[in-house]
């Protein structure tokens, strides 16, 4: 359906053509949220719990295949937890989501890019260029670009439009 013809059928029915969009998961924003309580606990017990949708299939493959050199520590899960979790990754990864960040996340990669932080993908990169080192690397509250919870106030929700940022000290992002 074209956006014309939402809007006419919108209003036709005495609807919001933002009905239609919220319905059709290719228009939902942001990442899916981690819905996974496992996930949860075992990830988030030492960190931010990144969502899925923040990486392809192939990175959360390879991560899983040596927690037990997780960014210099073991992670390493029993049998039962290290196949529900890779089960659940596998299934929310960016290639596989829908949403609409993890969708540009997925098509920055080239398919020879295993990206292992989120930090790596290009995408990313490109949304972060206007921050100075001041504001992430300088800033005791933030540190790195790795603690998206430090600046985007719905991280958890998956939620990372400009709208939902305050960067500590410097307050709310305003792009120019």
């Amino acid at each position: 359906m074209k956006p014309y013809e939402i809007i006419l059928l919108a209003g036709i029915l005495g609807l919001s053509p933002y009905t239609f969009a919220d319905s059709n998961s290719n228009k939902k924003p942001g990442v899916e949220p981690v819905t996974n309580k496992l996930y949860l606990e075992e990830c988030g017990a030492c960190h931010f719990a990144y969502q899925p949708g923040l990486l392809p299939e192939r990175s959360w493959r390879k991560m899983f295949s040596s927690l037990d050199d997780h960014f210099g520590d073991n992670a390493e899960l029993d049998s039962r937890a290290h196949d529900e979790l890779l089960n659940y990754v596998v299934s929310e990864s960016a290639d596989k989501s829908s949403r609409k960040r993890s969708r540009k996340i997925s098509k920055s990669l080239s398919s020879k890019d295993v990206p292992l932080r989120i930090t790596e993908d290009g995408y990313l990169k490109k949304e972060h260029r206007e921050l100075s080192k001041k504001m992430v690397e300088g800033n005791p509250k933030v540190g790195s670009l790795s603690r998206c919870e430090a600046c985007h106030t719905r991280a958890a929700e998956g939620l990372y439009s400009e709208r939902y940022i305050s960067i500590p000290g410097y307050g709310r992002w305003e792009d120019d």
